[in-house]
C-alpha cells in the first residue's frame, strides 16, 4: 500500500478523531476554567462546537502537511500551534499599550468586542505570518498551504482573539497569575487534544521503521 493510499484510507477517520478529541478537550478546558477562574458551563454547547471545528481543521491540515503520520510529528505539529498562541500573546503585549483593566473587563461580563476590533489589524497580520511560517516549515504544496491557512485562521478566530488583546489590558502585579492561568489553559487544551487523537487513532500513526514495509 502506498503512502497516498494510506493517507486517503485513514484521512477521514483521522479527521473524525480530531473532531471528537477537539470537543472533549473543550470539555476539559471548561472544567479547568472553573477551577482556575470561574464557571463557564453556560457556554459549553458553543465551546464543544468550536472545539470540534478546531479539531477537524488541525487534523485535516496535518494530513495535508505530513504524508507519513507519526506520533512524534503529530505532537510537534500541535506544539507548533501552541507556540503560535504564546507568540500571539507576546506580540500583543509588545504592540499595544493598556487601555483598560482586568477588573473593568470582568465587571462588564461581556465579550471585549471593541478591544478585539482594535487589535484586529495586528491579529490579521500575525495570522497570515504564522500560516506562512508553518507552510514554509512543511512545504506541503498549494493545497496543503491552503489547509494550513484555514486551520490557522479558524484557531485564531475561535481560540486566539482573547489572547490578541492581552496588551490592551493592564495587569497589576497582584493579578499577574492570570497570564500563567491563560498559559495553563492553553496547555491543557492542546495536550488533551493531541493525546486523545493519538489514543483514538494510534493504529494509523506510523514510525519511520514501520512505514510501508510491504513496498507496494
Amino acid at each position: 500500500m502506498t503512502a497516498r493510499s494510506h493517507q486517503s484510507d485513514g484521512g477521514v477517520g483521522f479527521v473524525g478523531a480530531g473532531a471528537l478529541a477537539g470537543a472533549l478537550s473543550a470539555l476539559a478546558f471548561t472544567a479547568i476554567h472553573q477551577l482556575l477562574i470561574n464557571p463557564i458551563w453556560f457556554a459549553l454547547p458553543a465551546m464543544l462546537g468550536a472545539g470540534a471545528l478546531c479539531g477537524v481543521c488541525l487534523a485535516w491540515s496535518y494530513t495535508l502537511a505530513v504524508p507519513r503520520p507519526g506520533i512524534g510529528s503529530w505532537l510537534r505539529y500541535n506544539a507548533l500551534y501552541l507556540l503560535m498562541f504564546v507568540a500571539l500573546g507576546v506580540t500583543s503585549l509588545v504592540a499595544f499599550q493598556p487601555v483598560t483593566t482586568i477588573a473593568a473587563l470582568l465587571k462588564t461580563n461581556e465579550p471585549p468586542v471593541q478591544l478585539i476590533e482594535r487589535a484586529l489589524p495586528v491579529t490579521g497580520l500575525f495570522t497570515l505570518g504564522s500560516a506562512a511560517l508553518v507552510s514554509a516549515l512543511y512545504r506541503p504544496g498549494w493545497r496543503g498551504a491552503g489547509g494550513i491557512l484555514l486551520a490557522t485562521v479558524v484557531l485564531v478566530l475561535l481560540l486566539g482573539l482573547n489572547i490578541s488583546i492581552l496588551g490592551l489590558v493592564s495587569v497589576p502585579r497582584g493579578d499577574s497569575g492570570v497570564l500563567a492561568e491563560v498559559l495553563v489553559l492553553l496547555g491543557v487544551l492542546a495536550g488533551v487534544y493531541a493525546a486523545l487523537v493519538v489514543a483514538l487513532r494510534r493504529s494509523r500513526f506510523r514510525t519511520p521503521d514501520s512505514a510501508d514495509s510491504s513496498g507496494s
